[in-house]
């Protein structure tokens, strides 16, 4: 079974950028769309963005505009690109398939101080 694993967060001032990474352990074209979703504390687990085995792109309205993904298929890796972070983005950062599978990794903490 080809997992997914996050990585890439970190602590960054408001306005700044980020860009996270979503490496599969075989090939990224297994899953017929790939997601990232993120937590912040107190909350449910949201939406941020898809990416679909053709290529085709979906986000949450809080984030379009700002956050864009990219695909490097002979890496085998998903990008999310954060752009003009605020101190709302600041969340633990999942990818998984999407729709989700109920298996989550462990995340990757992206901290947006004000």
């Amino acid at each position: 079974q080809v997992q997914l694993v996050e990585s890439g967060g970190g602590l960054v001032q408001a306005g700044g950028s980020l860009r996270l990474s979503c490496a599969a352990s075989g090939s990224i074209f297994s899953f017929n769309a790939v997601g990232w979703y993120r937590q912040a504390p107190g909350k449910q687990r949201e939406f941020v963005a898809r990416i679909t085995r053709g290529g085709l792109t979906n986000y949450a309205d809080s984030v379009k505009g700002r956050f864009t993904l990219s695909r490097d298929n002979a890496k085998n890796t998903v990008y999310l690109q954060m752009d003009s972070l605020k101190p709302e983005d600041t969340a633990v950062y999942y990818c998984n398939e999407f729709p989700a599978l109920p298996s989550w990794g462990q995340g990757t903490q992206v901290t947006v101080s004000s």
